[in-house]
């Protein structure tokens, strides 16, 4: 009588262990958990996938308000990632091999609610340089071809007065071109003269007309996201590779996109950053501003060009004498790195490999380059052009992979003025030594990492310094 009393006194007591705990753990008990998050005990949670450039991907489980950049800052704590404030959150449509970044301030939840099931969509995690580079430069993002300000406003502006007139709601400049439009519902595209306006996107019935009679309305964007094409011509047979779109929120398929595409990259640049000011406004301002909130000289639109973390850390030094000192001469540092370069190869080679036999110079100078994060083995110019574009089209962005004419040498792939460039890297032999180059000759590097280096320092040949690395990161 005792036990069966004490039986059911512990069927009443709450505090008596489950001795099956397996059976009530979460399914995502494995999954990154949102302690890094703000704390909000009565919001509801929930679980999101999220990949990475070589597709691996990770489960987040997150608030339902959650947005973009706190997803990204969860990310960046987890992995151990330096925030250079260019991280972003991107939306892809497999299918339809169409692409967008998701804006800051966006709800993940909100955008997740608007895919459909018909289309496989997927949440990226990858670097965006060019997230933000119109506020740094807008000059360089608006043609004077392509932008008409109000009568009354002077022709020559300073930038930030530029800006201004963008993110005012009074003083919006217009924005006109050619186009290609894919008529609705056929295959055909037509060349059509477009006028961006604060009332949305038109275009002329008749030539370059500005007539009101003559312009037919196209789409306005408060219900409905941009996306790029990433695909060119291949899915929507577009005349060019610049192709872009709006897709309605609640869309039920691609057959709704509202397809447009540019004839050069600068045009597209120009449309897509003049829509998203015209659709955000001021929020986007304050996107990029956050991060940079409190610091000294960061008054609104006292906007002056930011150097990137990577561009502050690469000075040359000596410190060969009592005192370290900067080195501004270009030949100089040259010299200084091939010195320096050498010597570190002279300590490698004292090491000993897993056999105990030296490790051979000539083989670890060819094959140094592979642990690199900016190297990438054996992928095609496609490839490295599509791996730039997501990147964004800021000078300097670049990557250095396996030439496919010539196996034995190496192409530099490098963004400048919106085009994608490509550099050979050659081989070449002297004195027995195996030596790399750029410039037939002229300036020689003992391995891939002296040359990358160098041209991180030093214009030289190239028509920009390199800045910001492609790289396949994994979570």
């Amino acid at each position: 009588n005792r036990r069966k009393k004490k039986d059911d006194s512990n069927l009443e007591n709450p505090s008596i262990p489950n001795p099956f705990p397996e059976l009530c753990c979460s399914p995502f008990a494995s999954v990154l958990s949102a302690s890094l998050l703000p704390k909000a005990t009565s919001r509801k949670k929930q679980v999101i996938k999220v990949y990475s450039e070589d597709d691996t991907s990770r489960a987040l489980e997150v608030p339902s308000d959650v947005t973009a950049r706190d997803v990204c800052q969860l990310l960046i704590l987890k992995n151990h990632y330096v925030d250079d404030h260019s991280w972003t959150l991107f939306e892809q449509l497999t299918h339809t091999g169409l692409g967008r970044a998701i804006e800051d301030h966006e709800l993940v939840m909100e955008v997740q609610s608007n895919w459909v099931m018909e289309e496989e969509t997927k949440l990226y995690f990858r670097k965006n340089y060019a997230k933000y580079e119109f506020f740094k430069n807008p000059l360089s993002f608006f043609p004077d071809h392509m932008i008409s300000f109000p009568s009354e406003t002077n022709a020559a502006l300073s930038h930030s007065a530029i800006l201004q007139m963008f993110l005012s709601s009074s003083t919006y400049p217009e924005i006109h071109g050619y186009l290609h439009a894919k008529e609705q519902g056929k295959k055909s595209w037509k060349k059509l003269y477009f006028l961006l306006r604060r009332s949305g996107l038109y275009f002329s019935t008749k030539g370059t007309s500005k007539e009101p009679r003559h312009l037919q309305f196209f789409c306005e964007f408060s219900n409905s996201d941009m996306y790029m094409s990433l695909t060119g011509k291949k899915i929507s047979g577009a005349p060019t590779n610049y192709g872009f779109c709006f897709k309605p929120n609640k869309s039920g398929g691609s057959r709704d996109l509202k397809q447009l595409c540019a004839d050069d990259e600068q045009s597209r640049t120009c449309w897509m950053t003049a829509i998203r000011l015209l659709k955000y406004g001021m929020q986007l301002y304050q996107n990029y501003m956050q991060p940079y909130q409190g610091r000294s000289g960061c008054s609104p639109l006292n906007i002056t060009p930011m150097r990137s973390i990577s561009e502050n850390s690469l000075v040359a030094m000596d410190f060969s004498g009592h005192r370290s000192r900067i080195i501004e001469n270009p030949t100089e540092a040259l010299s200084v790195a091939v010195e320096e370069g050498l010597a570190w190869r002279r300590r490698g080679c004292l090491r000993l490999n897993s056999h105990g036999s030296p490790i051979a110079m000539s083989n670890m100078g060819m094959s140094i380059h592979r642990s690199q994060s900016w190297f990438h083995h054996k992928i095609s110019r496609e490839e490295a052009q599509r791996l730039i574009l997501q990147h964004g089209l800021v000078d300097g962005v670049f990557l250095v992979r396996d030439s496919q004419s010539n196996p034995k040498t190496f192409v530099l792939s490098l963004s400048h003025g919106l085009k994608i460039k490509h550099f050979q890297i050659v081989p070449l032999e002297d004195d027995g030594k195996l030596f790399y180059t750029l410039d037939d000759g002229h300036t020689r590097f003992t391995d891939l990492i002296q040359l990358v280096e160098f041209y991180q320092l030093n214009k030289g040949v190239l028509p920009c310094k390199l800045k910001h690395y492609c790289a396949r990161i994994a979570l």
